[in-house]
């Protein structure tokens, strides 16, 4: 089914026209926000198994020896046109910050933020599209919110369940442990693209039918498996987030870049200036943290992309990474990539090399 045909009905008003940004690429930059973070009081609940130190996916409380929560807030403006589309975009988005702790999704809460510009046909389309994503991954949207606003905002606020022994967070990295890829990059740069008009290659459709996908498989078989550490890989890009595992870690990093899977046209697109000013800003602010050796920055742009509803990036034992790969295939993961490993950090936690 075509991108423009997925809703019921056609969208009165071009939704990314009534954004200034798109996606994840609207978060407000890492050299922004983690000082930001930095800065705040640490939590001394002993309930709360993981709070904003580790600037990890989600937030876990435990209720009891067998059962903690995993409680996270996704919304962002418009990245497609079509608001069926952008609803489920939005909520699978939202639903992988569970997946990436480890934990099953219960409930969700809508939150909308609704300008005079969006007719109430098209909000319907896209609350529909968030609802029917999450019936696919086993819950129902219980309520919500919503406000007036200048751009159209829609996410939502998720809340799972985990074992308190079985989450999986962003700080266990190990030195030689593999990194594995579940999805490919460059949403933000083929949105972009489509946006402009410039997107002469078709390329949004394989980057819509990558953001619509539920990471539950991969959940699913990274629990199977055994891993140390994940993350999901959103509006920071493939490197920022992978920063912040290495950070949490307490360990460094190397990547092969031909190893990474990209979407088809990202590179063109990125060699053509179609890049999201979010990728702009984590590409600057990871030159305190990457060794991009002779790497075109073209290419440096794709894995600093500022990604939405992206894949999960895991750190697993080199021993176990065959299995997890085969694992994710089978569970229907569309990339299942082994695209670099787990350095010892040796006073550089957080610093990556790039191999070309």
């Amino acid at each position: 089914m075509g991108y423009r045909q997925r809703s019921r009905m056609r969208p009165a008003v071009k939704l990314t026209q009534l954004a200034k940004r798109a996606g994840c690429a609207a978060k407000a930059p890492p050299g922004t926000l983690f000082p930001l973070l930095a800065a705040l009081p640490r939590s001394t609940d002993a309930n709360v198994l993981i709070g904003n130190a580790t600037a990890d996916d989600a937030a876990v409380y435990r209720l009891d020896d067998e059962r903690a929560l995993v409680l996270t807030t996704d919304f962002f403006t418009p990245i497609v046109d079509d608001p069926y589309t952008f609803g489920q975009i939005a909520a699978a988005n939202a639903l992988s910050d569970v997946y990436a702790m480890g934990g099953r999704p219960l409930t969700a809460l809508n939150l909308v933020g609704l300008p005079d510009a969006l007719p109430v046909e098209a909000l319907g389309e896209i609350l529909r599209g968030g609802a029917e994503k999450c019936r696919e991954a086993g819950i129902e949207i219980v309520g919500g919110h919503t406000i007036r606003g200048e751009e159209p905002i829609y996410g939502l606020s998720v809340t799972g369940l985990v074992h308190p022994a079985r989450v999986v967070s962003n700080a266990g990295a190990r030195p030689g442990d593999a990194l594995v890829l579940t999805k490919s990059i460059g949403t933000g740069i083929i949105t972009t693209a489509a946006k402009q008009g410039r997107d002469d290659e078709g390329a949004i459709e394989a980057a819509i039918a990558g953001m619509t996908a539920l990471n539950d498989g991969a959940c699913a078989a990274m629990l199977e498996v055994g891993v140390h550490a994940c993350t999901d890989v959103t509006g920071f890009g493939l490197l920022g987030h992978l920063r912040n595992l290495l950070v949490a870690s307490g360990a460094a990093a190397a990547i092969d870049a031909d190893a990474v899977p990209t979407l088809p046209s990202v590179h063109r697109y990125a060699e053509a200036g179609l890049v999201p000013g979010g990728t702009r800003g984590t590409h600057r602010f990871l030159a305190d943290w990457v060794d991009w050796g002779a790497l075109p920055e073209a290419c440096q742009l794709v894995l600093a992309d500022a990604q939405t509803s992206g894949g999960l990036l895991i750190a697993v034992a080199a021993e176990r990474a065959a299995r997890l790969i085969e694992t994710l295939v089978g569970r229907g993961a569309s990339v299942a990539a082994v695209i670099g490993e787990v350095q010892a950090g040796q006073g550089r936690a957080g610093r990556m090399t790039v191999r070309a």
